[in-house]
């Protein structure tokens, strides 16, 4: 079983990219999207085999995210606890016989930090969401978590420590989220390398010099760590600031 997740910074600008033949040459069984700022209606993808499923933001042209599969789910949902919705589209729950697939799109905290103190509140809200179905049945949680969790997961460590994304608090949550029974499909397999990253600025030619942040994620379940075949950040895929990041998992 094969799960990528991408933030495609806008799904539509994102097929005028390629986005068809990279989800094709991909090849999942769950395609999971963030940021796909669009609203129902704007975009009809063909995807022969796939079940499409959206929750899109109130805001147009703002966050939303998708989830593409093969597989028919029980139930889907699109908020966390008693919530069924949420009106910035960020949250999307698949539920099968033996486990979840949850995809987020993180709030990011914004460059001045105001919307911190928010996305902690959020981060400690997703643990519990996770927590309790964990409980369950195991749950596959990937997404952009807009948090670059170790120094190794970010080019320039020191200057950005404090800033949006490499904020103490917000990698204190991440390690906390992780302490609470789940794997970091990655670093699960390659706990030392370096260079790996997910996301790069425009700015200055980032990508070219792979100067670069990890911030996207495929968490799984501390009991399925043992079935984790692969993972990978497929840097040379384009079409949006951030690649698309595998995780395939044989039980």
């Amino acid at each position: 079983m094969k799960i990528v997740s991408w933030n495609v910074n806008g799904l539509r600008a994102a097929v005028r990219k390629g986005f068809v033949e990279s989800f094709e040459a991909l090849d999942a069984d769950f395609f999971c999207l963030q940021e796909i700022k669009m609203q129902e209606g704007q975009l009809e993808l063909e995807l022969p085999g796939y079940e499409q499923y959206y929750n899109y933001a109130e805001k147009k042209g703002y966050s939303g995210t998708a989830i593409f599969t093969k597989h028919t789910p029980l139930s889907v949902s699109y908020g966390v606890g008693e919530a069924t919705s949420e009106p910035e589209g960020r949250i999307i729950t698949l539920e099968y016989d033996d486990y979840y697939v949850v995809t987020v799109y993180t709030p990011n905290s914004k460059r001045d930090l105001s919307r911190l103190e928010e996305r902690l509140v959020w981060e400690t809200e997703m643990r519990n969401y996770l927590v309790e179905l964990d409980a369950k049945k195991p749950v596959i949680y990937c997404g952009d978590l807009n948090v670059a969790h170790e120094e190794i997961d970010i080019k320039n460590a020191r200057p950005n420590r404090g800033n949006s994304g490499f904020t103490d608090e917000e990698r204190a949550k991440m390690t906390k989220l992780l302490q609470s029974g789940f794997v970091d499909s990655f670093r699960h397999l390659y706990p030392d390398r370096t260079d790996a990253y997910s996301w790069w600025s425009y700015m200055n030619k980032a990508r070219d010099r792979n100067i670069g942040w990890r911030i996207d994620y495929v968490l799984v379940s501390e009991r399925l760590a043992p079935f984790i075949q692969e993972a990978t950040i497929e840097a040379d895929v384009h079409g949006s600031d951030h690649c698309p990041v595998t995780c395939t998992i044989e039980r």
